[in-house]
């Protein structure tokens, strides 16, 4: 079977991780997969995308967000390579992708649901959802947010490749390369943006340093954080920005954490949180979500209420100062990963999703 997969961008993050991931896993161990690969910007951050040898195209936006000559460019390119399937993975190239497979008879695999924030303009996600044979998200909130019709739609969770982890650096010499001094170490990994609350995070870590001042409290991930670097200017409060080996830290990190802005933003599946459990790391997130659906309260990890820096911060000592506890919960998490988020059970998820839409 070809399948077109159509995507924005490769840049940073979860979405794109998973979209590569799953490229990879068809690429190594589905041999009757073939795979073309379009997007709308030439922003590529997983070089490794080049090493798989497949067919790339880039369909640029060329004057605004939503220009219209995208949806013919992308016709030709799908009457081009004839796929069996389109397999969108965003809001913008579902849209897109609607008129080809229409006039191609292409069948449409709409892969654009990735959080689990109630959607906004359901009139238009009603009519691609319509044109669509299949709806698939990596969470059940997701697919009630966005009233997704029950009929044509699944979940896949994310996926989780375990050989990620075989080259990472050594945690304590990573930890030293850092300049990292304290006993313990906490991270957020996310990006700067206001779906993430990092206000609520780093107030907890500062009501955490007056409980415990033998921590040292990481943000990394890109976006706009000199506001919050001039507030919060602890020197045991460090923002990293960007980092490319981000598992290198989380593997000398003793908590994962991520604080979700719950006022304009529902997570899907966090590929940091899964980062972190697969690592055997404890870890604690809002109470929202996607996040509810990977993390069991007190046995795989923590689920705290939105904007809570004080229930956040309790949380947070509670796992540094009770070692065997926190490690029962990393390890917990650990297992719950490979049972249930593995690369191999979402490759293979989908898989049967396209023999099921090609009825084979």
């Amino acid at each position: 079977m070809r399948v077109l997969f159509f995507i924005e961008s490769l840049r940073a993050g979860g979405k794109e991780r998973r979209i590569v991931e799953l490229l990879k896993a068809f690429k190594n161990d589905y041999p009757d997969v073939e795979i073309v690969l379009a997007l709308t910007r030439k922003e590529i951050h997983y070089q490794e995308i080049y090493r798989l040898n497949i067919p790339i195209y880039f369909i640029e936006r060329w004057l605004i967000k939503k220009d219209p000559s995208v949806l013919f460019r992308f016709y030709w390119l799908a009457k081009k390579v004839k796929p069996d399937i389109i397999h969108a993975w965003g809001h913008m190239v579902a849209f897109y992708s609607v008129p080809s497979k229409k006039i191609l008879s292409i069948p449409l695999v709409n892969n654009e649901i990735t959080d689990a924030t109630p959607a906004q303009k359901l009139i238009a996600k009603s009519w691609v959802f319509n044109s669509s044979e299949k709806i698939i998200a990596n969470t059940r909130a997701g697919l009630l947010a966005y009233g997704a019709p029950e009929n044509k739609s699944s979940v896949i969770y994310n996926g989780f490749n375990f050989k990620r982890l075989e080259n990472i650096s050594n945690a304590d010499v990573a930890k030293r390369k850092f300049q990292i001094e304290t006993k313990y170490v906490v991270a957020m990994v996310a990006s700067f943006s206001d779906h993430k609350d990092y206000e609520t995070y780093l107030a907890a870590a500062e009501l955490s340093l007056k409980r415990n001042p033998d921590i040292t409290f990481l943000c990394v991930g890109d976006g706009d954080y000199l506001s919050l670097q001039t507030r919060f200017s602890n020197p045991q409060i460090r923002f990293l920005g960007k980092q490319n080996e981000v598992e290198t830290i989380m593997n000398f990190c003793d908590v994962g954490v991520l604080a979700t802005n719950t006022r304009n933003h529902e997570e899907g599946i966090s590929n940091a949180l899964l980062e972190f459990m697969a690592l055997g790391k404890p870890v604690i997130a809002t109470n929202s979500g996607g996040s509810k659906e990977l993390i069991t309260n007190g046995i795989t990890g923590f689920l705290t209420e939105p904007f809570n820096a004080e229930e956040l911060s309790e949380k947070t000592v509670f796992l540094l100062e009770n070692v065997e506890e926190a490690k029962k919960i990393g390890l917990n998490a650990r297992g719950h990963v490979e049972e249930n988020f593995s690369i191999e059970r979402m490759v293979k998820a989908f898989y049967k999703e396209y023999q099921s839409v090609l009825n084979i």
